[in-house]
């Protein structure tokens, strides 16, 4: 796989990114929401992908913009990268502990989007980052991927570690889809577009 760069510019939002899906966890990311930074960053470093990603987004309205074309412009360069798809695992999962909270994450690489997402947040925000905004994440990310992706918080009380183990199991359950194996794994012979 190679390194892919995007740009997308609204008048929402102003983002570039680099996305290494063969790297080494390597990040430089400034979103200007200092916790969906963190998060963008586990996911990078858990997937062995090197990610750099800038947004100037409108933050005085809120973060809503800013977090879902992030998640857009992930997931168009995750497409990209994967091309065919020919030779990949495709299908990956994980389930990641993080004290008290207990994560699912099932995906497939399949062209096909879909975003099943099983999870009840307590608290309105998690530093700057809007809770209603995982969700809106997650669904860009696979809608633009061409992924199917369910997640499930089985269990957990701390919405920072809920959240933090989403992003945590993502970026386990796709190392696993993303792995090498011969041909296409499919009984059609081929992927979806």
């Amino acid at each position: 796989m190679m390194s892919i760069e995007r740009r997308r510019h609204t008048k929402e939002t102003d983002i570039h990114l680099v996305l290494d899906l063969d790297g080494n966890g390597h990040t430089n990311i400034d979103t200007g929401i200092g916790f969906f930074d963190h998060m963008l960053t586990a996911l990078a470093v858990h997937a062995g992908w090197d990610l750099t990603l800038y947004c100037n987004g409108d933050l005085e309205v809120c973060g809503h913009h800013t977090v879902e074309d992030c998640g857009i412009v992930l997931g168009d360069a995750l497409h990209q990268a994967l091309g065919t798809k020919t030779g990949l695992v495709r299908y990956g999962h994980a389930y990641i502990p993080m004290d008290e909270a207990l994560v699912r994450c099932v995906v497939d690489v399949s062209g096909r989007p879909y975003l099943a997402f099983d999870a009840t947040f307590t608290a309105p925000t998690v530093g700057q980052l809007d809770t209603q905004l995982v969700e809106e994440f997650f669904r860009a990310f696979a809608m633009h991927a061409g992924i199917t992706l369910h997640i499930a918080v089985l269990s957990g009380k701390n919405d920072h570690h809920c959240i933090e183990t989403m992003f945590k199991s993502v970026a386990h359950a796709m190392r696993k889809a993303l792995m090498k194996r011969d041909g296409v794994l499919s009984t059609k012979g081929v992927f979806h577009a």
